[in-house]
């Protein structure tokens, strides 16, 4: 059978799980995850699990933080001026917001804190600095 390479059109059915099994995002449901093997479109520890694998094949991976979204960034925690928030915009610590970095693209944001003058945000991944489980399957190669 033919194995997984770097440089195949692969698809997948996946479910990404912390270790503490609280899920957060999975293909059930959906139509299988489709992307280049290697080609720097997903996460280096499931890019890197792939080659080897035929299709049925079935596996389950840990992705240390550095080989995911990387670690959490103290500079990724910004204080945002509060005069720049419209006055009738409620913001509570939890909020998601979307921010546009200096060439417009959108930089999602959760609020850590409200304070006085500023509010404190934070712009690391939602999963940055965590340990990834994902179970997958691959569905087929080149297609």
């Amino acid at each position: 059978m033919e194995q997984a390479k770097n440089g195949d059109l692969v698809k997948v059915h996946y479910t990404g799980k912390l270790v503490t099994g609280e899920q957060f995002d999975s293909s059930a449901g959906r139509e299988p995850l489709a992307f280049t093997v290697g080609a720097g479109q997903m996460i280096k520890g499931f890019d890197t699990a792939i080659p080897g694998m035929v299709v049925g094949d079935k596996k389950t991976i840990n992705i240390p933080p550095h080989e995911a979204y990387g670690e959490r960034s103290e500079e990724a925690v910004i204080p945002f001026p509060k005069e720049n928030v419209p006055a009738d915009m409620v913001l509570q610590p939890g909020m998601q917001l979307t921010l546009s970095d200096q060439q417009g693209r959108p930089v999602p944001v959760v609020v850590l804190e409200v304070q006085e003058s500023v509010i404190m945000l934070d712009a690391n991944h939602m999963l940055a600095g965590k340990e990834l489980v994902f179970d997958i399957e691959l569905v087929s190669i080149g297609e």
